[in-house]
This record gives structure tokens, C-alpha cells and sequence, in this order.
């Protein structure tokens, strides 16, 4: 009797035990997960995305210091956006493919030291991918210069559609440097005032330089 009456506690006390060394673990993984994985695509898609806001913009409040016509600005706009996308595009690719090269010649350098071909096909799973970090890149660039052209694309008025490229571009660089430190697990102040201030300063340092040289009658 006595045996059975400690075999049913015994019974009781095991599937909340159970149950919490699952949930301790399940809680251990997802507090070490590695946001470094995400160290590639982000970095390709947060970069891009804030380089094709910037330039495009900054190039458009250029030729805007000396050309208020709407249709230069839109063209200047437009041709920063294919010109930069293709170059982030090719610059994506070269730099991820030199790291592949360098990531292979690692794994046959382990691969003549220990023979294992499970280990081998981890490996070749973690690898770089040059071809979707391109891709990535050039979509987010695309994605970010669309911002200006579009705010400036309905305005006709030249202060206005300047006022509201400064906006539009101001609010993007927030979600921009919010989104990255989101997904990065990074500081979400310090990151979004970050890429703010430096938006900020390629704008207006493109508009003063180009309204100097413009005035100056080069």
C-alpha cells in the first residue's frame, strides 16, 4: 500500500517538473539566441535602404540649391537611383564573394584535417551567399530612394517640395534606424538619432556646397 501511494506521487510531481525544466529550456533558447545571424541580410538590407534615402536625397536637395525646376530634380533623382542601386548591387556582390572565397578555402583547409562529410554539409549551409546579399541590397536601396522622389514627385511650389523632401526623409531615416535596432537588438535611441544626424548632415552639407558653387558662377 505504502509503495503505491509513493509511486502515485511520485506520478503527480513528474509532468510539472516536466513541464518546467521544457519551458526553462525553451526560455534559455530563445534568451541565447545569436542576433548576429542576422548580421548579413541586415546589414545589406539597412545600409542599402538608408544609402538609397540618403544620396537620392542629398542629390536632389543639390540640384535643387541651383535648379528649382521640378523635372531636373525628379531626372536627378531617378538616374541616383538606378546609378546606385546597380553600385550597391556590384559592390555587394564583389565584397560577400571575396568572403565566400575566404569561407571555402577554410572549409578545405578542416576538411583535409578531419574527414566528415556531416560537418561538410553544416558548413556549405552557413556559407555567404553573394547573389541574395546583392539582391538584398539593391532592393532596399531602390526602396529608400523612392522615398524623396515620391515626396517630391506632386509639388510644384520649390520651397514647399523642398520642405517636404526634409520630412519625408527625416521620418524614413527614423523607421530606418528604428527597424535596425529592432531586428539588431541594438539601442533603439542611440541607433535611429544615429542615421537622423547623419542624413541630416550629407543633405545639408550637398545643398550648402553645391548652392556655394552654383552661386559662385563656375
Amino acid at each position: 500500500m505504502a509503495s503505491n501511494q509513493t509511486s502515485l506521487s511520485d506520478a503527480k510531481f513528474a509532468v510539472p517538473v516536466s513541464d518546467v525544466e521544457q519551458q526553462a529550456a525553451l526560455g534559455t533558447e530563445t534568451e541565447d539566441f545569436d542576433y548576429s545571424r542576422r548580421a548579413q541580410w541586415l546589414r545589406a538590407a539597412v545600409l542599402g535602404a538608408n544609402d538609397g534615402l540618403v544620396s537620392t536625397a542629398s542629390l536632389m536637395m543639390g540640384v535643387g540649391a541651383v535648379k528649382q525646376d521640378i523635372k531636373v530634380m525628379i531626372l536627378t533623382g531617378f538616374a541616383g537611383l538606378v546609378a546606385g542601386a546597380c553600385s550597391m548591387a556590384i559592390g555587394e556582390f564583389v565584397s560577400v564573394h571575396s568572403q565566400l572565397d575566404i569561407e571555402l578555402a577554410q572549409m578545405k583547409r578542416e576538411k583535409q584535417r578531419k574527414e566528415t562529410e556531416e560537418k561538410e554539409e553544416g558548413e556549405k549551409e552557413s556559407v555567404t551567399n553573394p547573389l541574395q546579399a546583392a539582391a538584398a541590397s539593391a532592393l532596399a536601396f531602390s526602396v529608400g530612394a523612392l522615398v524623396p522622389l515620391l515626396a517630391a514627385s506632386f509639388i510644384r511650389e520649390y520651397k514647399v517640395r523642398l520642405g517636404v523632401v526634409v520630412a519625408a526623409v527625416t521620418l524614413a531615416l527614423m523607421i530606418f534606424g528604428w527597424l535596425g535596432a529592432v531586428l539588431g537588438k541594438a539601442p533603439v535611441v542611440r541607433s535611429s538619432l544615429r542615421v537622423l544626424v547623419g542624413g541630416w548632415l550629407a543633405m545639408a552639407v550637398t545643398f550648402g556646397l553645391t548652392k556655394l558653387i552654383g552661386s559662385s558662377g563656375l
